[in-house]
This record gives C-alpha cells, sequence and structure tokens, in this order.
C-alpha cells in the first residue's frame, strides 16, 4: 500500500580517494575525458572530491530510519533499518528496546512478512539492485532457505490466515506472463502453479477457508482488474466485469467471504475507501465525502476495527473506527508527517504506525485500540544534525502555462542574511504517478544547508496524490506539458526576491531524470546546468528495452512505439532528438544493472552530448539498479553532485 519514498542508506564512508585510479579515457568533441575507478563507480570527466566535501555529506548522510516490516505472534517487531551498508532487519521485543539484527548480507531487504501463527517471515531480496527478486524464508535465528527459482522476479507474498498457503507472483526474462504459485511455507516442497496470465497480475487475498483468491490485474498505473480465483479448479472470474475503469488497491476478504474491502477511485476523482459485493459487484463507499486520496488502510481479523490513512496535500491524517458502526474510536495525535506503515497486531489490539517527516528520518509507534494510548517503540539517529537546525518545507503553488494550479514543497536555506537571493535546485520526483511529500529528505537538507540552495520539489501535472484528472494530464501526446510546468516555475522563480534566476540548476531522477534532460533541451538558456539519474532520453529505446514484466505498463502511461502516429510523437519529445539544445553542462548518474530503465539511455545521451562538446560528467555503479541502495554509492554520487553543482553556482556570478 505504501510507495517507496527514498532509496534506503547505506553506512560506511568511501576511503578519502584510496580506491581511486585512472582507468582509461573517453572523447568528448576533441577533448580527452579522463576515467577513474572508486569501488563499483566508474566515474568519467569528473574530478577528484575534496575533502571538506566528503566530510559535508557524512554528517547528512549518517542518518538512519526505522521501518516497520511485520507483528510477530508474542507482540514483539520486526524493523528494517541500516547499521551497516545495507538495509537489513531487527528484531525489536518491545518499546525502546534494542534492534537486534537478523540478516546480514551484502544485499539490502526489501520486505518481509511474518507466517502467521509463527516465528517465521519471508524476505525479498535482490542481487545489485536488478530488481529479480527471490523469497527467502527464515526465523529470528539460523539461516534463510530460498523458496524461488533464480532468475526469476518474485513478489506480492500473501499467506491464508493459518499461514499454511503462501502465494506470491512469478516473472520471467524475456516475458510479459506472470504466474501466480503457491506453496506451504512450513512444509516447504516444489511450489504449484495456481493461475498464469498474459499480463501482470498480483495476488491481493487469500479467503479464510483458502478455497478462493482475490488477484489485481494491473493494466497500467491508472487501471486494475479484480479477480477471483477458485484454487480447486483454477478458474478465475472478474469482478465487477461492467464497472468504469479504476484503481483497485490492496483488496481483501471481509468476515463472511461475501464481500471485499478495497481503496479505489471507482466512480470518483480521488482514491476512496470501499466495499464491493463479489457477486454484484456493487460497491458501497466508507469514506464519503473525502477530497483526498486515501492512501493505506487497515483491518482487524475480526473485520471490526478499521483503520485508514488519508493523503492530505501530502501529509497523512490516519483515522481509526467502527467499521460496522462507522463509530469514531480514540484517535492518535500523530507528528505531522507522512505514514510509512500501517498494521494491526494479531490479536487487533494494538495499531503499529509507522512515520516519517521533514526533520525525522521515521521511527514507529503503536496505538492501543482500546485504551487510547500512542506509545513510541524506536528513536532513530539523525547522526550530527540538530533536527532544530533543519529546513520545514513551505508547500507553495504556481500557475501553469494553462492557470493549472501547481503544487511544491519549498526548502529555503537557515542563516542566509536578509536580502539575499539564493541559487536554486528544481529537483523532480519519478514515476511519473508519483509524490513528493515531506517525508525526511536528507538531499534537500543537506543541499538547502552546504549549497545555501533553495530546494524546490514540484509536484507537475501527472503526479499522484490530486485525483485523476490532475494524473491524467500528461499522458501521451501530452507529455511535454509537464516540462512546461517547470517553464513556468522559472517564471514564479523570477519573481521572488529571495532567489536568484540566474543561478537555478534541474535535478531528477528516474522519470524526474527524462524531466531534466527535456527541461534542459527547453529552458538551456535559463538554467546552469542539471543532473540526471537514470532517467529516460529516447523514449523509443525505451519502450523497446524496459524489462518485458513492466512494458505494456509503461506503453499504457508513454504511449505504443509500435503505432507510427505515437511513434513520431515520443521522437519528438525524446530529449536525444533535441539533444542539441542543451548549452549547459551536464551530471548523468547510473545503475549497471537498471531493469526499468537501462543504461543505454544514459549512455546514449552522454555520447551525444559530448559529441557535441558539451562538459558532461558520468557515473557509473557496477553494483546498483534503479536507484542507490549502498551507503558507499550513495556517499559518492551526493559528493559528486555537490562538487557539480557547486561549480555551476559559483561560476555564475550571483545577483
Amino acid at each position: 500500500m505504501f510507495k517507496h519514498f527514498a532509496a534506503s542508506l547505506t553506512l560506511a564512508a568511501l576511503a578519502a580517494g584510496a580506491s581511486a585510479q585512472t582507468i582509461g579515457q573517453q572523447t568528448a568533441g576533441a577533448q580527452p575525458v579522463a576515467q577513474r575507478q572508486v569501488g563499483s563507480a566508474t566515474l568519467s570527466g569528473v574530478p577528484e572530491i575534496p575533502a571538506d566535501v566528503r566530510e559535508a555529506v557524512q554528517r547528512y548522510q549518517n542518518s538512519r530510519a526505522a521501518q516497520f516490516e511485520d507483528w510477530l505472534p508474542d507482540g514483539s517487531m520486526l524493523i528494517a533499518t541500516r547499521f551497516g551498508a545495507t538495509q537489513q532487519l531487527h528484531h525489536v521485543a518491545k518499546p525502546g528496546a534494542t534492534r537486534t539484527q537478523v540478516t546480514f548480507g551484502a544485499e539490502p531487504i526489501a520486505s518481509a512478512t511474518v507466517i502467521p501463527g509463527t516465528d517465521r517471515f519471508v524476505m525479498t531480496r535482490d542481487t545489485g539492485g536488478d530488481e529479480w527478486f527471490q523469497l527467502y524464508t527464515r526465523g529470528l535465528t539460523g539461516t534463510a532457505q530460498q523458496l524461488t527459482q533464480a532468475g526469476t522476479r518474485n513478489g506480492s507474498p500473501v499467506f491464508s490466515k493459518d499461514g499454511s498457503l503462501l502465494a506470491w507472483a512469478r516473472a520471467t526474462k524475456g516475458s510479459a506472463a506472470y504466474t501466480i504459485l503457491g506453496v506451504d511455507p512450513k512444509a516447504g516442497g516444489t511450489p504449484r502453479t495456481l493461475y498464469q496470465a498474459d499480463g501482470a497480475v498480483a495476488p491481493a487475498d487469500i479467503a479464510p477457508d483458502k478455497s478462493r483468491l482475490i488477484f489485481v490485474r494491473s493494466l497500467s498505473n491508472r487501471e486494475d482488474q479484480l479477480f477471483e480465483l477458485d484454487l480447486a479448479t483454477g478458474k478465475a472470474r472478474r469482478i465487477a466485469p461492467k464497472a468504469e475503469a479504476a484503481v483497485y488497491e490492496s483488496p481483501r476478504y471481509l468476515p463472511g467471504g461475501k464481500k471485499i474491502i478495497a481503496i479505489s477511485d471507482r466512480g470518483n476523482d480521488t482514491r476512496q475507501l470501499v466495499e464491493i459485493d463479489l457477486a454484484t459487484g456493487a460497491q458501497v463507499v466508507l469514506t464519503p465525502g473525502l477530497t483526498w486520496d486515501v492512501e493505506s488502510y487497515d483491518l482487524t481479523d475480526d473485520g471490526r476495527v478499521l483503520a485508514y490513512a488519508v493523503n492530505e496535500d501530502g501529509f497523512s491524517r490516519v483515522v481509526v473506527q467502527d467499521r460496522i458502526t462507522r463509530r469514531a474510536l480514540p484517535q492518535p495525535t500523530l507528528p505531522k508527517g507522512v505514514l510509512t506503515a500501517l498494521k494491526f497486531s494479531p490479536d487487533g489490539k494494538q495499531l503499529a504506525i509507522g512515520l516519517t517527516s521533514a526533520t525525522s528520518a521515521g521511527d514507529v509507534w503503536s496505538w492501543d485500540v482500546d485504551g487510547g494510548e500512542l506509545t513510541r517503540w524506536t528513536t532513530s539517529e539523525l547522526g550530527d544534525l540538530d533536527p532544530a537546525q533543519l529546513a520545514e518545507p513551505e508547500l507553495i503553488r504556481f500557475k501553469s502555462f494553462d492557470g493549472l494550479s501547481v503544487p511544491a514543497f519549498v526548502y529555503r536555506p537557515k542563516g542566509v542574511p536578509a536580502g539575499t537571493r539564493t541559487p536554486v535546485i528544481i529537483d523532480i520526483h519519478g514515476g511519473p504517478e508519483a509524490q513528493t511529500r515531506p517525508i525526511w529528505n536528507y538531499g534537500a537538507q543537506y543541499f538547502a544547508d552546504v549549497l545555501k540552495a533553495t530546494v524546490i520539489l514540484p509536484n507537475v501535472r501527472g503526479s499522484d496524490g490530486y485525483g485523476k484528472r490532475y494524473l491524467n494530464l500528461d499522458n501521451a501526446e501530452k507529455r511535454e506539458d509537464s516540462v512546461k510546468d517547470i517553464g513556468a516555475l522559472l517564471d514564479w522563480i523570477g519573481q521572488q526576491p529571495n532567489l536568484d534566476a540566474s543561478r537555478v540548476a534541474v535535478y531528477g531522477q528516474s522519470y524526474g531524470g527524462y524531466m531534466s534532460l527535456a527541461v534542459m533541451t527547453h529552458y538551456s538558456d535559463r538554467l546552469v546546468g542539471g543532473v540526471e539519474r537514470y532517467g529516460i532520453s529516447n523514449w523509443i529505446t525505451f519502450l523497446e528495452n524496459t524489462e518485458a514484466y513492466r512494458r505494456d505498463n509503461r506503453r499504457a502511461e508513454y504511449g505504443d512505439e509500435r503505432d507510427p502516429k505515437m511513434r513520431a510523437v515520443l521522437e519528438r519529445v525524446s530529449p536525444i532528438t533535441n539533444v542539441d539544445r542543451i548549452k549547459k553542462p551536464m551530471l548523468v548518474v547510473q545503475g549497471a544493472n537498471d531493469p526499468r530503465v537501462p543504461q543505454l539511455e544514459s549512455d546514449q545521451v552522454v555520447e551525444k552530448l559530448r559529441a557535441n562538446g558539451n562538459e558532461t560528467w558520468y557515473v557509473l555503479f557496477a553494483d546498483e539498479g534503479h536507484g542507490f541502495l549502498k551507503k558507499p554509492n550513495n556517499d559518492l554520487r551526493r559528493e559528486v553532485e555537490t562538487v557539480f553543482l557547486r561549480r555551476l553556482f559559483e561560476q555564475q556570478p550571483a545577483r
């Protein structure tokens, strides 16, 4: 139910240049470009990192969060946190107790779910960021046993109430087909095929009697279909087949097995919590009158107590109520922030709540449903940082070219003399169906402090969290309307007395990396340069090469390159087509194992930029994928970004 807001951190800092060495040269125009190796990274055209930059980076990169994973039967918790180079699982026996590390490894743990009625769990892990996730079972002690076949992608594990059936979805390389598999995780053995589909499917819940299973077929990030699978016959039937296209998230059986509960935008602009009759498809809204999205929910096993969270302009609000009577129960008073977890304990008496904020890396609380008491379980560290000195983001709105109101969070540096115009970093999120929210954003905090830059994080059209009309405003042929939103933001920056419109850089990752490139092709004369991490440079090659298991989903969002008309549009708006318009320096960063935006997207744009004589820095990590989850790598990319952006801002005289 929760989007991953930021990559997990990792631990130790790089030795001060000890592993750097020149390994070769590339050519930019007529000028040779030096390369060197730092750990797993190949740095091309990147100067040495000064010691003061490495020290500054460490002050911000040593924070760590506590992420709730699941309850154990005895009322203790599984927590994900980082005390080494990668995020690992820890056991917390009671509120405030020591986090006892359970898993140890070079690769981060992506998630963990407890097998009902046991102290064992199923965890998810990939290799080098390749996202070909494997499932493993293990306990609080001992070694892990792999459940899944190497070379496949496995996810969405769900259990029957008694823990005797585990179902999950599997994809294979080079194929858009998915298989739902099942196994008894206690007995082990060979998984059996429950269902096969030509497109993306994921199990969501298993009926109490284990005779049926709910699964979701995802057509795009804007449309899902619900199905119920008869586990005896292997036949699936669609639920509410005549209903309008809609999103369905986290469907679960209600007691009795005749209805399900889910998050959906069916018949509404925003996502609501609904009950759906399995026989008729009739829908009843449980959260009428809301103007913002329901982002998550959980329900006690008896179906009586309901907790849900509403995403109100980026901030989370948690509601607890009696599902049957709709009567409000005692409500937790939480710090202002963004929810990362919401789950009842097996006995239904406690509600785990994970929360992060602009000044907190993320911690876990429990809410006593009957007693109405909030108890903090973890207290995470911010390293050498003083929370009182951190920037609190301001929510602003600006008008775009067509009058659309576009929200953005603004981090302003502290301690800047009155009347000073600061440089600006425009940081654009990925997705595009994602949303910048006021979470622990150590990058924005770092740039505001160290570079004394104002960091603006816009939620351009196409962002999630503002209803499906807003979400659909950048689809297919309207792709560059979101780029025009950044043009309007540049106009807004020029009107602010404390911002220096002559020192603005654009910055983004994934789809935000595409946006960074596209903005540079349109507004290079108004920018000092750009940073793009694993961004799409050519829509045609991206759609042809992104992994097969996700290709149709992306075509539904961006357009189908196999259609001649759409292909012409995609070619026209691809940054690689317009790269000659980029006249300012660029920094490109990529993971070699990225299954979403393959390395080719970065390689080809770097080659073209350099062929045009454009200053281009390039960092390639051999052991990362779509995002950088190992702390030494994350430290290095922040160091390079710092040197690059500082040079851009210093080369342009301040106004």
